[in-house]
């Protein structure tokens, strides 16, 4: 994933990062008490950067592991730690995974 370096983000933005639609987030919103990001004075969310590694654990559990909303809930409230460490984890494989991808792939291109 890429880095977080701004202290907010809107709901577009995270959208994008997590790969899901920004009504999928409000439902997040009201479903998990965990999460809910500040609101301007004209009802513009605003999330911080805990905001947005909640919601990552959130999609790990819904959308990766296939949990149901009840079974994630159950999940964030007795093991958050551990779920947030996969999490981590994960990312970091995948990071790995994509600039060992673009290095084989510039190995190929000068192959040609």
């Amino acid at each position: 994933m890429e880095e977080l370096d701004k202290k907010y983000y809107k709901i577009k933005d995270v959208s994008e990062l997590l790969g899901v639609s920004a009504s999928t987030l409000r439902y997040w919103e009201q479903e998990f008490p965990e999460c809910k990001p500040r609101r301007s004075a004209t009802n513009i969310r605003y999330y911080k950067v805990q905001d947005i590694e909640t919601l990552k654990i959130i999609h790990y559990l819904l959308k990766i592991k296939g949990l149901k909303i009840d079974a994630a809930k159950e999940q964030l409230r007795a093991n958050r730690t551990n779920v947030s460490n996969r999490v981590k984890i994960i990312d970091t494989l995948l990071d790995t995974r994509n600039k060992l991808e673009s290095m084989l792939n510039a190995l190929n291109k000068r192959k040609m």
